[in-house]
């Protein structure tokens, strides 16, 4: 997940493979070169994608780090940490998984339990100025819940793979479905930018109460796999006048689409490659990251050990709509906490790298000395990870920057070989938000 969550046919595997280059002594090489014992790190990055100072910054690094250097310890081996949503692939696999979740009315929550659900832990009251309806009357919680219960009754009721007998194409159809997807999709948004993500990230993911890991896991796989078949647009969902209930008309968007990033898939594999080990640090579901950043056919690699996200109370292996006890809110100060307690608790220091794009991942980019890059990819954001954009901009032309910033196209998810950002309707790139 994202700092404020507002984003958000399958590609075939066949990363790019980097251009012949030399960096601080690093041989920058096809992948079809084997690399001898004794030879300099070799270093498979995509010269058509990364930025050159980038690219020759993470080769340098990696020579200094990695296996190929005459200090590497295989009892003391470096290790990275990356960001996933927005960092590892192109959008937000979480909040395509709601959409799915609704898209597909794949609950298994009763009417009494749903209800209690959406309004768990929330405060009550107004949400914040921007969210109103379309009569212009800024809403409340309450308002909306009210609607979403009376929907999801139906619902419930008539759907066959709840308690109808309806089909999902019939039902997808009805005035309740529509005002029941526009609604909710609203009021996961609002609830994260009225009362931040302490409140919205564990909300959002008590929806999978009932259900088994294997049943998460398999609609996330779902998820991920149509969403990487769709385009990447933004995407309106408007509830209907036949149907106003108590909170009125609304309006909200999703950024619809997922893409590999294979930049980071094959930068991942190249980690391992020189000695390096590769961690996840994600403010969704542990488990749902997990399908994709583990499964090969998504090409990330990553041992379901080194997944670290949000997680769920547990009867057996059914989730329960509570968080963990005693687990970090993995997000923001919770990353580094976490990193802090399950990494550097064993290993005895920190990353040597770590990625990330939002605010929930400034902490983890500046908190450890070990760290010589912070990698920041360009959203063109605000706020604290806007800090670090611009302590990467000052620092371009100095020999070892801390913080660097690379560029990315959202129209197609693809990294740019610059570190400006085209954003997506936009014509014209930017370096800074």
């Amino acid at each position: 997940m994202q700092d404020s969550k507002s984003t958000n046919k399958q590609p075939r595997r066949g990363f790019l493979q980097g251009l012949v280059a030399t960096a601080a002594g690093v041989t920058l090489a096809a992948p079809a070169m084997a690399k001898p014992a004794t030879s300099a790190a070799t270093v498979h990055l995509d010269a058509a994608k990364w930025s050159p100072r980038n690219r020759e910054m993470v080769a340098a690094m990696i020579a200094r780090n990695g296996s190929a250097s005459k200090n590497y310890s295989a009892k003391r081996k470096p290790y990275a940490v990356f960001d996933w949503d927005n960092t590892s692939i192109m959008n937000d696999c979480e909040e395509a998984l709601l959409i799915y979740q609704i898209n597909h009315l794949a609950f298994k929550l009763t009417p009494a339990e749903f209800s209690a659900v959406i309004r768990q832990n929330v405060p009550v009251g107004n949400f914040t100025a921007d969210y109103k309806n379309a009569a212009g009357k800024v809403l409340d919680l309450e308002s909306v819940c009210t609607d979403l219960d009376s929907d999801y009754a139906y619902l419930h009721a008539n759907y066959k793979g709840l308690a109808g007998s309806r089909s999902l194409e019939e039902i997808m159809e009805t005035p309740q479905f529509q005002d029941f997807r526009a609604k909710l999709y609203f009021l996961y948004e609002a609830v994260n930018d009225t009362h931040g993500v302490n409140v919205g990230y564990p909300w959002v993911i008590y929806f999978f109460a009932n259900m088994t890991v294997a049943e998460v896991s398999a609609l996330a796989e779902a998820s991920n796999d149509a969403n990487l078949g769709m385009g990447l647009s933004k995407i309106k969902f408007t509830s209907p006048t036949s149907l106003p209930g108590v909170a009125g008309v609304i309006t909200t968007s999703h950024f619809q689409g997922i893409r590999l990033c294979t930049e980071v898939a094959t930068l991942m594999d190249t980690f391992r490659q020189n000695g390096i080990d590769v961690y996840v640090s994600t403010a969704s579901l542990e488990d749902v990251v997990a399908v994709f950043a583990t499964n090969p056919k998504y090409g990330y690699h990553v041992k379901r050990e080194n997944v670290l996200g949000l997680r769920l109370e547990q009867n057996g292996d059914v989730y329960k709509n509570a968080y963990r006890k005693d687990w970090p809110l993995n997000w923001g100060p919770g990353k580094t906490v976490v990193i802090k307690r399950e990494l550097v608790a064993k290993k005895g220091y920190g990353p040597v790298f770590v990625a990330g794009d939002s605010d929930g991942d400034y902490d983890m980019l500046r908190d450890f000395k070990e760290t010589e890059i912070g990698l920041v990819v360009n959203r063109l954001k605000k706020g604290k990870i806007g800090e670090l954009s611009k302590a990467a901009s000052d620092a371009a032309k100095e020999a070892n920057p801390r913080f660097l910033l690379q560029g990315r196209q959202e129209s197609t998810g693809n990294w740019l070989p610059v570190e400006t950002t085209l954003k997506l309707g936009k014509t014209a790139p930017a370096l800074l938000g």
